[in-house]
């Protein structure tokens, strides 16, 4: 738990720890980040507004250095916008304060739990609509383009990957791939930005991971008439 807030910090610990869990806390980002380094949690909470380095500026680093451990970001900042650069950050949730403390350890709880479909259950290889992914190496090939692919990309592509031509709403991928029945079904929509900007030649006009008017994403499969293709805006997108 890092937080400059020194009494949100150990008020949230009491509550992990009752619940059964062993948590540590951290009053800024060097402090956090050393603990994050050689603690190696299995969950992190990071405030966004941190002195000397902010919780963003911090788990973009963890990031970039590989580490994947699930992150539930707080912030004041409470806007769809805010929520969605968090995300962006490699966030896996996104809790807004003032807060109820017992909601927090549900969601870091939800963090914590496999979802119904994860890494360990995807395919060794797979072949699909042009597509092929590799789950030795996590890495996806689409039409001469490969991408490294973090667990929940990996993991979001792969469960689409196995039912092409199939939409699924943000929602029904929140609770299929996350193994979430709530949070910030937000987070679904900035993975599929993740996955077409590595692997499609225009992510604008994306031609692999599509959004059917009216039904949700797919993973495009040959039949599937072009004239129920949503714009890449996601305007249209159903969100349950």
């Amino acid at each position: 738990m890092v937080d400059d807030d020194a009494l949100v910090a150990s008020s949230v610990a009491a509550y992990l720890t009752q619940a059964g869990h062993d948590a540590r806390t951290a009053t800024d980002a060097v402090e956090g980040e050393r603990t994050w380094r050689t603690w190696e949690p299995d969950a992190v909470v990071l405030d966004v507004l941190l002195p000397g380095s902010s919780g963003l500026e911090m788990l973009t680093r963890r990031r970039r250095d590989g580490d994947a451990t699930p992150v539930l970001l707080l912030s004041g900042l409470a806007s769809a916008d805010d929520r969605v650069v968090g995300l962006e950050h490699g966030a896996d949730d996104y809790v807004t304060k003032p807060f109820d403390a017992r909601e927090l350890v549900l969601r870091v709880e939800a963090l914590l739990r496999r979802g119904p479909f994860d890494v360990q259950h995807a395919p060794v290889r797979l072949e699909v609509s042009g597509l092929v992914l590799d789950g030795a190496a996590r890495t996806a090939t689409y039409r001469g383009r490969v991408a490294e692919l973090t667990p929940r990309e990996f993991a979001l592509l792969s469960f689409l990957a196995q039912r092409p031509g199939h939409p699924f709403g943000r929602r029904e991928l929140l609770r299929r791939v996350w193994g979430w029945t709530f949070g910030d079904d937000s987070t679904v929509m900035v993975h599929i930005r993740r996955l077409r900007t590595k692997l499609e030649e225009d992510p604008a006009r994306p031609e692999l991971v599509v959004n059917l008017r009216g039904t949700g994403y797919a993973l495009m499969a040959e039949g599937v008439p072009a004239g129920e293709l949503a714009d890449a805006a996601d305007r249209t997108e159903v969100v349950s």
